[in-house]
């Protein structure tokens, strides 16, 4: 089966389109987005008790640098959770019965006044989604590691003087309601095109992320550097595929640089970014306009690329594999994974509030490497090719 390659099946269908809208406000209030309308929702909000967002919260609320100044840690702490809360609920409000919100958040320790302490935002967040109506799912440690030698803190070698260090952020997953159903053949359909690999599942869903890198800002304006946080784009990628469908739409109330806008984009799903610092508008701007079909066309290949190395490994330890993709001819685990298919981007448009991105009606000859298979050639073949 794996020296005879990919048949390219014969599929005739319209152009898949998607679109996807950036909001300069306060997602505490998302009017222009009406009830049960939203399929999943992603985001990093600003941390609270981490200093480099303390004006942004002291601008919602004067209370809380206030309370700051007053080092009064507690008081400024539950504040800033409250200008949160009036986010979560409007999620709660605009997320369908049976949607997903997740929420990657990091704890903070901080000395105010004369008291070093964690604040434990997760919890915080968590207790208060819950109160909503929230149903809490088994949450993600994105493990985020450091070589550095002195990431203690405290007092080094001596006893009760040191802290343990924090190397992990939570990612709190949530759904409405009860489990999402779908009824419809065409829902069904659409599920299973949407699947991922059976290797991907075992990675992506433990509940501790190792391999993820933050993102560095570098490339950033000095102007919004100091107020984004590292938020690597595989962390949504992973999440939209693992959380939702093709054609759903995506919701982050936190938008920053755009990364979960350019993953909606990338796994064609519909999406809708509120950012409450127009400074950001530039840089998303550009970033959501230079390089994404590239971007995004690539991603699909490694994706595939790396199952047909699994695939080889697997057939040489374990035999051949029983099913194959209709779409790709490709081998795959199970029979879930026999109807998935990748949108590649043709093309992106700016339209007068939004973007639009337009699909291939069928994967390309490039991207399956077609005229790759004759007799004789081989899995390796594929995957060694240039």
């Amino acid at each position: 089966m794996l020296e005879k390659g990919f048949i390219l099946s014969e599929v005739n269908k319209s152009a898949m389109k998607t679109t996807h809208k950036v909001i300069f406000g306060n997602a505490s209030s998302m009017k222009e987005i009406g009830d049960n309308t939203i399929d999943l929702m992603i985001t990093s909000p600003p941390y609270p008790m981490i200093e480099m967002w303390d004006e942004i919260f002291s601008k919602q609320n004067p209370s809380i640098g206030e309370a700051l100044r007053n080092d009064d840690g507690n008081k400024a702490f539950e504040l800033m959770n409250q200008e949160l809360d009036k986010v979560w609920k409007e999620v709660y409000r605009v997320l369908r019965e049976g949607g997903f919100a997740c929420i990657n958040i990091g704890n903070a320790t901080r000395k105010i006044g004369t008291e070093f302490k964690l604040y434990s935002s997760h919890s915080r967040i968590l207790e208060y989604c819950i109160s909503l109506g929230f149903s809490c799912l088994p949450e993600i440690l994105w493990r985020k590691q450091t070589n550095a030698p002195n990431k203690f803190m405290g007092s080094g070698m001596l006893p009760a003087g040191a802290y343990v260090t924090l190397e992990h952020e939570h990612i709190l997953i949530l759904r409405k309601g009860g489990k999402r159903e779908f009824k419809t053949n065409e829902e069904k359909l659409r599920r299973q095109k949407s699947a991922f690999f059976w290797e991907e599942r075992n990675l992506w869903f433990s509940d501790i992320w190792e391999d993820l890198k933050g993102t560095k800002q570098s490339n950033i304006d000095n102007k919004i550097r100091e107020r984004s946080g590292a938020y690597p784009f595989e962390l949504a990628y992973r999440l939209i595929n693992m959380f939702s469908l093709k054609g759903d739409t995506v919701l982050d109330p936190f938008l920053g640089t755009g990364t979960t806008t350019i993953a909606s984009m990338a796994t064609a799903r519909n999406s809708i970014g509120y950012e409450i610092d127009s400074n950001f508008d530039d840089h998303i701007s550009s970033r959501l306009s230079n390089g994404i079909v590239d971007f995004s066309n690539q991603l699909i290949e490694n994706r595939v690329r790396n199952h047909l190395i699994f695939v080889q490994d697997r057939v040489k330890r374990k035999g051949e594999l029983g099913y194959t993709s209709k779409v790709y001819g490709f081998p795959v685990m199970t029979s879930q994974e026999v109807e998935i298919e990748f949108s590649e981007l043709r093309n992106t448009a700016k339209k007068e509030d939004f973007i639009e991105v337009e699909y291939s009606e069928k994967p390309s000859f490039k991207f399956i490497k077609g005229e790759l298979f004759k007799e004789g050639k081989s899995l390796r073949d594929w995957i060694e090719q240039d």
